[in-house]
């Protein structure tokens, strides 16, 4: 068919009719949980403790390939687990936010971050104190300013060495607010990642610039593939988004290859870059499943609970565990004493959840609830 226009005797000039772009069709969603993601939360975060505990020499007075040499070809590679959370967290945010407003998501974002981390600050600057020997306390200054979560942008030092990917997480979020004051649908969210991705690309070489620190070069492109796998999800895969989320594993490997570098600095053991490779291929791989659908049938009950103490795990495990570790070492065998603080770590990050994180949480909701949405006066 086509749209015939007259002009006074001149002959019929029939145009093509101009049909609009098809937008995706939207899938309902699965239920309001993912529980394959708690668990891949704390596989995440049990990664990076295997790291720390196993393949760093924090606490010990061995290197970790000498004290854990049939575990150490894999630990060597727990700080994989942070390009995971990143790709988690991409897929996460874009779903939780999806159609709630920008307030709403200024208060999930805060109520989720900041209890457990006030807590984790505080509990690591005081062991610190309390055990001599091992990580030394960051100042009263310091410490406040780490409260804050802003330390890294300030120059402060951290009171724990994995709060710098908090200020990565802060970075997404500031730029996602962007997109919840907008509005999210398929397609600024999809433009959002190509946008970004070209940004990416043409900054990766500009590290002195403000856009490099705000735009992250070597960290962005887990966190677009994170929300190109919502889209999948919520509207089902399609080839632009296969092709973003092919571009970004590509994309991630330079960034990927200098950390390892870096990592084998901290071994007296080699280690090859190909299972970085693999690793990373495994995360986008089990991603593809989660945004397919394929993974739907995972509803042990267990879950939930893994996911929930994840976040106080990854806060606290690091100097604390260290100096569990330091203290423990001379008095019992090394898997021992790898038990023990685990089992300690873990049963501290599930009281930090019930006590510290839900309680609060919930206040804070309910004030800065009140603060944001107050009526305005008549």
């Amino acid at each position: 068919m086509g749209v015939a226009l007259l002009v006074n005797d001149s002959p019929t000039l029939t145009l093509p009719r101009l049909r609009p772009e098809p937008t995706p069709t939207v899938v309902p969603r699965r239920g309001g949980r993912i529980a394959a993601l708690d668990g891949m939360r704390l596989l995440a975060a049990l990664m990076v403790v295997a790291y720390h505990y196993m393949a760093l020499y924090g606490g010990w007075s061995a290197r970790g390939e000498a004290l854990f040499p049939a575990a150490f070809p894999f630990t060597a590679y727990g700080w994989l687990g942070v390009p995971l959370f990143f790709l988690i967290s991409g897929f996460v945010i874009c779903m939780s936010c999806w159609g709630r407003s920008l307030e709403s998501f200024f208060v999930s974002r805060v109520v989720r971050l900041y209890p457990a981390y006030w807590f984790a600050v505080l509990a690591t600057t005081v062991v610190l104190l309390l055990v001599p020997g091992g990580q030394n306390p960051r100042p009263v200054a310091d410490v406040m300013t780490n409260l804050t979560m802003l330390q890294e942008p300030l120059g402060v030092p951290k009171v724990d060495g994995v709060y710098w990917t908090l200020y990565a997480e802060l970075r997404f979020y500031l730029l996602f607010a962007v997109m919840a004051w907008w509005g999210l649908t398929y397609r600024r969210v999809l433009a959002f990642c190509c946008v970004w991705a070209a940004a990416g690309m043409l900054l990766a070489k500009s590290e002195e610039s403000v856009l490099y620190e705000l735009l992250m070069p070597n960290y962005c492109w887990y966190f677009i593939a994170g929300m190109a796998f919502f889209l999948m999800y919520r509207f089902r895969p399609n080839l632009m988004l296969t092709g973003v989320v092919l571009l970004c594993f590509g994309a991630s490997l330079p960034s990927a290859h200098d950390t390892w570098s870096r990592s084998r600095g901290y071994f007296h053991q080699n280690i090859h870059f190909w299972p970085v490779v693999a690793v990373l291929a495994v995360c986008f791989g089990v991603m593809a499943l989660v945004a397919t659908g394929k993974l739907n049938w995972i509803k042990w009950r267990w879950l939930p609970y893994a996911g929930a103490i994840t976040y106080p795990l990854y806060l606290m495990h690091q100097y604390i565990g260290w100096e569990i570790i330091g203290a423990l070492k001379d008095r019992l065998s090394p898997y021992q004493v790898l038990a023990l603080t685990l089992s300690g770590m873990l049963a501290a990050s599930w009281l930090v959840h019930r006590l510290i994180e839900r309680p609060v949480g919930r206040l804070l909701r309910r004030r800065l609830s009140t603060a944001l949405f107050r009526p305005e006066p008549r």
